[in-house]
């Protein structure tokens, strides 16, 4: 997960509707996150071939407010994956904006620990990736921690073309993170981002870490 702090602006014209962006320490973060599903089922159905596949996203952070609770999600700009029946199930399922392409990634261990990961997409313009190395070992995030607030929000919200907007759970336990030592992207997005998220991620990272991962569940969407 590489995050970086974007003015909130920027992110305007992406908020799905009833929802609003959440900030941590009053900045506004997005997340060039990339990872790999493993032994997925949709609807409880394994299907051949579409199992395990990579995936690679740029996200930012909401909240919605409901009857006093805080519900507090995550919003893609953009999304790959490898194969483009995942493109077209995630498109129709949740009106999501994935894209297909050429995907790889690499994990490096060191004695059994993870000691780095790299993930790479090929568009139009060449072959893209991001890459980082960890340092120490892994725990779960201290409380109140930017960490915990990147990876701990248990909501999905997705803008519908007749400007309405899809909710869905997303269920998992705390992960456990890696510090990392270094941490980078490289490439040009402006084909798949446009051009101020594309400068914005050829900068340095505000932060970056490697997150353990688990099962997970995503719930049917709903209208909201």
């Amino acid at each position: 997960m590489l995050n970086y702090e974007i003015e909130p602006a920027l992110l305007a014209s992406f908020v799905p509707s009833g929802t609003e962006l959440d900030l941590y320490n009053g900045k506004a973060f997005i997340s060039l996150v990339g990872f790999q599903f493993l032994n997925t089922r949709v609807c409880g159905v394994s299907i051949p071939f579409h199992r395990n596949f990579e995936e690679v996203n740029l996200r930012f952070y909401l909240r919605r407010s409901l009857a006093g609770e805080v519900r507090r999600g995550v919003a893609f700009i953009r999304e790959i994956v490898p194969r483009w029946a995942i493109a077209s199930v995630a498109r129709t399922l949740y009106n999501e904006r994935y894209v297909a392409l050429p995907m790889s990634h690499g994990i490096e261990t060191n004695d059994g620990s993870v000691s780095g990961a790299e993930y790479r997409w090929r568009s139009t313009v060449g072959w893209n990736r991001m890459i980082l190395r960890t340092e120490g070992s892994a725990s779960l995030p201290e409380q109140g921690s930017e960490e915990q607030f990147i990876t701990e929000h248990y909501w999905g919200y997705a803008a519908q073309g007749n400007g309405g907007t899809v909710e869905y759970r997303v269920d998992h336990p705390s992960w456990r993170v890696w510090n990392v030592s270094s941490a980078r992207f490289e490439g040009d997005m402006t084909e798949l981002y446009g051009p101020e998220f594309a400068i914005l991620l050829c900068g340095s990272p505000s932060s970056a870490f490697l997150a353990e991962g688990s099962e997970v569940t995503v719930s049917r969407g709903i209208r909201i």
